[in-house]
């Protein structure tokens, strides 16, 4: 199927009319979001929100659930819910650290993608070809995935030096590197904590200093994907597969071809992820290490909408919320229940200027007991720091729902030659 054949749908505009956001808007909003940032930031006292420790700290927990969400990505354009990414990452991590110690991290970097990919190819034999429940064939990836790794780790790491049978031996770390002249610089601005100012030297420093090598892959697989999967022919057939697998058989797709590829390239992702857990944010394997971050990824592309820049500020938001629960507690979080206020304020606003009156009422309702939350009390309980990330995971979904469209027929079973 060549790209003319399509091409309506490359150029028809979003549902309802919509049109999509150019460079200047986003810059635009990013922008007005640091405002925001930085006001709360001023009123609160909090001034870690968006110190270069802060910003580093999470981008380093935004990207294996960014990896995830992105493995999510591929199936799910392809039409297979992928709900197996957890196991996934969990194969991820053992082989990536099983090879990393005995080989060197990049070789570990390899044999995990390779780990996750074969768990990608199971769940494409699983779905694809015997045509099961996608849920159901994710969660058995899942609880295989993690009953196998702990078979593995009696016979491998109980015996190693440093090593035991919960835990790999120490993993060599992947090169960190660092802008010289420019971090310190933009820590000096971020230390004056002048408005606004100080939250973009925060925000630029904590991208330029100390960041791993395979961060800066991590971070370039983002518009890669978007690349391949909108530009490129190969990508068109591949989202007519999880659009219309029947039209797009009719038109010489391979449709199960496509599926498997797709399915196997998100195993890869997720098992990368998995392998940055394993290697930079910690230079050892410990069971439980994904800790569910491959479900957050998938919550991260969902409330993206499908598309790799949205589910990248998706991995964003849980990761600068999961590292201000490491940094600073109970304070940084106190602060965010006035930010969360405000948000609520403006959507109260926008739904009042829909003439959505009930949506505006419930959220003007939220913003009233957040705002009373925040003045009557200087911290908050430590179940709720601890919980943060996961609410703001529900938090974001719900207000999000209402936009998403999901591939048409992502999950649904299908034969091969099932529309002649």
């Amino acid at each position: 199927m060549s790209a003319s054949t399509v091409s309506t749908k490359k150029t028809a505009p979003a549902p309802g009319g919509r049109k999509k956001l150019t460079l200047p808007w986003i810059l635009l909003i990013i922008a007005g979001a640091l405002a925001l940032v930085s006001v709360v930031r001023l009123i609160s006292g909090a001034n870690d929100l968006t110190s270069v420790g802060q910003v580093s700290g999470a981008l380093s927990l935004a990207v294996p659930i960014g990896l995830a969400g992105l493995g999510g990505l591929w199936a799910e354009r392809a039409g297979v819910v992928n709900i197996g990414l957890e196991g996934m990452m969990i194969l991820g991590t053992w082989f990536g650290a099983w090879a990393g110690y005995q080989w060197g991290p990049w070789t570990g970097v390899l044999v995990g993608i390779a780990g996750g990919a074969v768990g990608g190819l199971l769940h494409a034999i699983i779905t694809v070809t015997f045509n099961v429940n996608h849920i159901v064939s994710g969660v058995a990836i899942n609880i295989l995935a993690l009953g196998f790794t702990q078979y593995l780790s009696n016979f491998t790491f109980a015996d190693a030096p440093g090593g035991s049978s919960k835990q790999s031996p120490q993993v060599e770390p992947i090169t960190k590197i660092t802008i010289p002249g420019l971090s310190d610089w933009m820590a000096d601005l971020q230390g004056k904590h002048w408005f606004f100012v100080s939250d973009l030297a925060g925000v630029i420093g904590g991208l330029v200093t100390e960041i791993s090598l395979l961060t800066i892959v991590a971070l370039l697989l983002i518009p890669a994907t978007w690349w391949v999967l909108w530009r490129t022919s190969f990508g068109l057939r591949l989202r007519s597969c999880g659009e219309n697998p029947i039209a797009a058989e009719s038109l010489g797709v391979n449709v199960y071809k496509y599926k498997y590829i797709a399915v196997i390239v998100s195993g890869a992702l997720a098992g990368l992820g998995g392998v940055y857990l394993s290697e930079v944010a910690s230079p050892i394997y410990q069971e439980g290490q994904t800790g569910g971050r491959g479900y957050i990824g998938l919550a991260a592309m969902i409330f993206g909408n499908w598309m790799p820049g949205g589910m990248a500020m998706g991995a964003g938001l849980f990761g600068f919320i999961d590292s201000l629960k490491l940094r600073g507690g109970a304070e940084n979080v106190h602060a965010m229940l006035l930010l969360i206020a405000i948000l609520l304020v403006i959507v109260c606003v926008w739904q009042l200027y829909k003439k959505k009156y009930i949506q505006a009422g419930v959220a003007a309702a939220f913003a009233a007991l957040l705002f009373l939350w925040y003045a009557t009390t200087d911290s908050v309980p430590s179940q709720f720091v601890d919980a943060a990330p996961y609410l703001t995971t529900l938090l974001v979904l719900a207000l999000s729902a209402q936009r998403l469209r999901m591939p048409k027929a992502d999950g649904m079973p299908y034969r091969k030659g099932q529309g002649k």
